[in-house]
């Protein structure tokens, strides 16, 4: 779970800000839009080979 605690003198843009690039770092919307349709079993096994190889070549 992404927390941020907004300092005594920090504005709500700033702790907004550090929230946004948290659950972006977090992958969390990506796995919102990976979840909101059903996936088929064979399109979850092309998805799982293509980052096999996107990671093998890093």
């Amino acid at each position: 779970m992404t927390q941020v605690v907004v300092g005594q003198n920090e504005n709500i843009e700033s702790a907004l800000r550090r929230f946004k690039r948290q659950v972006s770092k977090a992958g969390i919307f990506a796995d919102i839009k990976r979840l909101r349709h059903y996936e088929t079993p064979i399109e979850k096994k092309k998805r799982k080979a293509v980052a096999r190889r996107k990671k093998r070549f890093r």
